[in-house]
């Protein structure tokens, strides 16, 4: 079946098991240009323009076919590529954290510099449409908040990791560090104490590193490009209807949520589409089956130190496997390895005969890998990627090689236990079976919670009043305060009254020894 009637159909059974919405105007807007993020929130906006809402997307990622009720406003070209255009030296570059937050924070503070001036955007910001919905990213700073108080449409929020340690709090979602583990963190929900003490501070440091470097910068944008009389960023953030976040209990670590976060994790995931012949063929044939290779949308693997891609290429040579690598396929591979640029990759890890998943560890690839049951070989990168392959291993489902750790030694030993031991199957195909195991599919869920914001206006009840309190009202401190004091004031009332019978007794046992 190929992918746009299977979305279709799907569609379809949303549109019969979750009722009609009135046909609304909503306009999606994503300022980054990743594609890893993209796929996430085009898989809902085609399926509510598959509903029969007028959809508008604002991006850098125009349909190649038109699809009805989508229209683009697209900004293509004004940022540079960054689909297979990252080297492993830069990816490594993002994999230290001031690396990576200077990227998320000031180049994501300069790439909505580039796109408010669009020419688009402005006519956008400036012209007389209407929408009832606003859809937006939360990654860097808030390009597009402004846009609620300019068509004065409430907002619905997608985040394509995990939860960002600075988007609970416009939900007022709970955020304890003593078992949530922060997104740049390779902790799991059990830390001991110095674990527990980095997250803490790591938490509450990257919510002011948002604030100070993201927030107020943006400050400053958007009273340039929506006018002086715009709400504070901080103002607009907190009237977030609604948050999409691409996570799910079974494979992430479960937390309490308010009725304003949606967990709707592998929402990207469509009914498998028909593979080219060549690569049909060329999984069909292999007696002993195949391993899939690839480090995602962006990096690309061509760009290896020679030495490990030396050993790539020697463990590759000494195995029955047949393995598909996305590489530069002019490079000198084995017989054994077919090479390509790109490749449909859900398609690849749905054939039964693929045995092992090599994986950078981005979220989408380890969420297709874990729906299908495939174990996984994770080397992690940079950003939340050993946080991802680390919540697989703890499952039983995959085996990690750190970069610095590669060699011909440690991936063959890799390869061999996931090759090897029937368990890592066993548990894939277990985790797979808890992760699809949902009242509804992401998608159909996310449809319902957007249609259901639209249908109430913003769904202000949804609201928490969490929200309403100060810092220290949150964290109860003021009611400490109080009753810390209030137990003072009774212990040294105690105290002075003690004390005062304790004279009181004394000068009175003291008369009666004299009398005596």
């Amino acid at each position: 079946m190929k992918p746009w009637p299977a979305l279709m159909l799907s569609v379809l059974a949303v549109s019969v098991s979750l009722g009609d919405s009135e046909a609304a105007r909503i306009l999606g807007v994503f300022q980054f240009n990743g594609r890893s993020h993209f796929i996430m929130f085009e898989a809902l906006l085609k399926a509510l323009a598959a509903r029969g809402h007028q959809v508008y997307v604002l991006g850098h990622m125009p349909q190649k076919k038109p699809i009805p009720n989508y229209t683009d406003i697209s900004v293509e070209g004004s940022l540079p590529a960054i689909v297979n255009n990252f080297t492993i030296d830069f990816a490594l570059e993002l994999a230290e954290d001031a690396k990576l937050l200077d990227f998320i924070f000031n180049t994501n503070l300069d790439i909505c510099r580039i796109v408010l001036e669009h020419p688009k955007v402005q006519r956008l910001i400036n012209g007389d449409d209407k929408f009832d919905l606003i859809i937006t990213e939360i990654f860097g700073p808030d390009c597009f908040l402004g846009l609620s108080h300019r068509f004065n449409a409430p907002i619905i929020s997608m985040i394509s990791s995990v939860m960002l340690p600075w988007a609970n709090d416009r939900i007022g979602n709970p955020d304890h560090p003593a078992y949530i583990p922060d997104y740049f963190l390779p902790y799991t929900q059990h830390m001991t104490f110095g674990q527990r003490l980095i997250n803490t501070v790591a938490t509450e440091v990257l919510k002011l590193g948002h604030y100070y470097f993201s927030e107020l910068p943006m400050e400053k944008l958007s009273r340039q490009h929506f006018g002086p009389d715009v709400p504070p960023i901080a103002e607009l953030k907190k009237k977030t209807s609604l948050i999409l976040v691409n996570s799910h209990f079974s494979l992430n670590v479960p937390r309490p949520t308010v009725p304003a976060l949606i967990e709707v994790g592998g929402i990207h995931i469509k009914e498998k589409g028909k593979l080219p012949e060549d690569l049909e063929t060329f999984i069909n044939e292999a007696k002993d089956g195949v391993i899939y290779f690839s480090l995602g949308s962006m990096v690309r693997a061509e760009t290896l130190p020679k030495d490990k891609l030396e050993a790539f290429i020697s463990v590759f040579s000494g195995i029955p496997q047949r393995v598909l690598w996305k590489i530069d396929p002019t490079i000198e591979l084995p017989d054994n390895v077919m090479a390509d640029k790109w490749y449909p990759q859900f398609e690849i890890l749905s054939h039964p005969n693929v045995r092992v998943f090599i994986s950078h560890g981005g979220l989408m690839g380890i969420q297709e890998a874990v729906h299908i049951g495939v174990p996984i070989v994770g080397i992690p990168l940079f950003a939340d990627q050993e946080y991802n392959i680390m919540n697989c291993v703890l499952k039983g489902t995959a085996v990690m090689v750190p970069y610095d750790s590669i060699t011909k030694e440690a991936l063959s030993s890799a390869l061999d236990t996931v090759l090897h031991d029937p368990s890592y199957r066993q548990k894939a195909q277990q985790l797979s079976r808890l992760f699809r195991d949902r009242p509804h599919k992401p998608l159909e869920t996310a449809i319902f919670w957007t249609e259901y914001v639209i249908r109430h206006g913003g769904a202000p009840h949804l609201r928490s009043a969490a929200l309403d309190l100060t810092w220290y009202q949150y964290l109860l401190l003021d009611i400490i305060a109080v009753v810390v004091l209030f137990l003072a004031f009774v212990l040294c009332t105690l105290y002075v009254i003690s004390k005062r019978l304790i004279t009181i007794y004394t000068a009175n046992t003291s008369k009666k020894l004299k009398s005596n």
